[in-house]
């Protein structure tokens, strides 16, 4: 463990049980060098986590952990809210269902129940994936406004990752708005090879997509009409999901 963290943590739970306490009380209290405890607050109080009052040169808590306890706390809610429906699709489909939050500009795997058969996909829970070829990423993608999405399309590139990886921004952004129009995006062996996806993209209160669920299968088991059919019932598992999170602005496309 790195000592210098571990020092940080015990500053941020003290002066959350303590209200504006100084360089010299924290010190004191935590049994920890002037120096250290100076050179911690000063580099917590730089990224927002604490702050401090010019006139006692005394610190509290900042507001960039209510924004990070915030984004916490909804991803345990929509793990919860969730649970159900992945177990839900797991059943009907006998494939892998995964749920996914969006996390600086990609996908990041939080929950997944993976199917029973011998020939399935497996999955690990953090792991991260790109947005533009994997079905949940190319959901959410395709629902953040335009402008968003055409930046991080620029900025993280299409790098070609199997031959079927769309690297061309032109076709991407034709994909964006038919996924749009169908409520659901297809990952067509673009991540991995022989492997598909669909996924459908998760609202919250204020109608933004954050978050996705996929069901996962091998190549060889699914067509386009057994797509379009676990496509609708992704999107019908968001939807709900979706109401459930607070979201009424129409339905979800």
């Amino acid at each position: 463990m790195v000592s210098s963290v571990l020092k940080a943590i015990q500053i941020l739970e003290t002066l959350g049980n303590n209200e504006n306490l100084g360089v010299t009380e924290l010190s004191r209290n935590l049994e920890f060098p002037k120096s250290s405890v100076h050179s911690i607050l000063e580099t917590l109080a730089s990224e927002g986590l604490i702050e401090k009052v010019p006139e006692t040169s005394k610190y509290h808590l900042g507001l960039k952990l209510i924004e990070l306890g915030n984004r916490a706390q909804l991803n345990l809610d929509i793990c919860k809210i969730s649970h159900p429906y992945l177990k839900n699709l797991n059943k009907l489909t006998d494939e892998t269902v995964h749920l996914t939050v969006l996390d600086n500009d990609e996908v990041l795997y939080v929950d997944c129940i993976e199917s029973e058969q011998w020939l399935r996909t497996y999955s690990v829970i953090g792991l991260r994936a790109p947005l533009y070829c994997t079905s949940v990423g190319k959901a959410v993608l395709a629902n953040l406004d335009y402008s968003h999405a055409l930046n991080i399309i620029r900025e993280k590139g299409l790098q070609r990752i199997t031959e079927n990886t769309i690297t061309d921004e032109k076709i991407m952004i034709k994909e964006l708005e038919t996924i749009r129009n169908k409520g659901y995006a297809i990952d067509n062996m673009e991540h991995e090879d022989q492997l598909v996806c669909v996924g459908a993209a998760i609202r919250n209160a204020k109608g933004e997509a954050f978050a996705s669920i996929s069901v996962s299968g091998p190549a060889a088991r699914h067509n386009i009409s057994n797509i379009d059919e676990l496509g609708e019932s992704v999107k019908e598992a968001t939807r709900e999901i979706s109401w459930k999170l607070g979201y009424r602005s129409g339905s979800i496309n």
